[in-house]
């Protein structure tokens, strides 16, 4: 009985578009709210003498790259494949968390070169006003975290916990500060800047690891890679499994080729096509290319 696609495929589209103009207009929202106040901050840093506000400006002013990395390179990489870019152009959103992660590196270096010498010789900042920009802090911030909460997708999400630690590292600025206020104890300020500081490295190398093993081209899951070719060899009509590659594009979207060595079964090749596609449908990859070999022929890559 034929099927018809015209009615589903408008409705799935129209309801998709929707949904992705909700997703840019929120990380859009995120993004003016995150850079105008990192801005702010920085400027704010400068006049309390606190390097624990500019530490923390740092940390902001990354979260802003990585929501406008994040939203121009979902923008390119949703173009379609073409004669130059086969795969098409999700490695982009590669090279924006690369480019992101080498200017955290940068910025944090140099706080930890402004914060380190000031624990021998502290330098009072003014204390009501980083309490002042800390309340700030906590509300923009805040905000758009209760924008982004709701969001789906997977972009949405990850910006979501940036923001989250961004209102819990200003809690601790206000605490910070309070206790700067009450007690003069100077050297809190560049404690805090270093925590920070340490804290962004620790992620942005986490980062740096996961976008460089992407870019060597390494198995984005072995579990996953191993449990490929066991399902595959398990086949009834499959003798033999080899070059079989898992790589991933963007760490999301996985790419599967492999060759299998048939063995002389009654089966024809459409009802192995099938069976295959099957077994592969629950992992979601996003380009799969299997070659089909029989025992007495040589394989063309060995």
């Amino acid at each position: 009985m034929p099927h018809d696609h015209s009615s589903h495929s408008h409705h799935h589209g129209h309801s998709h578009g929707h949904h992705h103009g909700s997703e840019t207009g929120n990380i859009a929202v995120a993004f003016w709210l995150n850079f105008c106040f990192s801005i702010i901050e920085l400027i704010g840093g400068l006049m309390t003498n606190s390097v624990a506000i500019l530490a923390d400006a740092m940390h902001d002013l990354g979260d802003s790259m990585a929501i406008a990395f994040a939203w121009v390179a979902a923008k390119i990489s949703g173009k379609a494949p073409n004669q130059r870019y086969s795969y098409g152009y999700r490695r982009w959103s590669l090279l924006s968390a690369l480019v992101n992660s080498l200017i955290l590196v940068v910025g944090s270096l140099w706080i930890l070169i402004e914060a380190v010498p000031r624990l021998w010789e502290p330098v009072l900042p003014h204390a009501p006003g980083m309490m002042a920009l800390a309340v700030l802090g906590v509300v923009v911030n805040g905000a758009a975290v209760l924008k982004l909460r709701l969001g789906k997708t997977q972009n949405e999400q990850v910006l979501t916990w940036h923001l989250l630690e961004d209102v819990f590292g200003w809690v601790a600025v206000l605490l910070g500060s309070l206790l700067i206020y009450l007690t003069g104890w100077a050297v809190i300020d560049p404690l805090l800047s270093i925590g920070f500081t340490l804290f962004i490295l620790l992620n942005v190398w986490r980062n740096l690891r996961r976008t460089f093993g992407l870019f060597l081209q390494i198995s984005p899951d072995p579990a996953m890679t191993q449990e490929l070719e066991d399902k595959l060899k398990a086949l009834s009509f499959v003798s033999d499994v080899h070059h079989l590659h898992l790589w991933s594009l963007d760490g999301e979207k996985h790419v599967l080729t492999a060759h299998l060595v048939l063995t002389d079964a009654e089966h024809q090749l459409p009802d192995y096509k099938l069976e295959i596609r099957q077994l592969l449908a629950p992992y979601q990859l996003q380009h799969t290319t299997i070659e089909f070999e029989f025992a007495s022929e040589a394989c063309r890559d060995h």
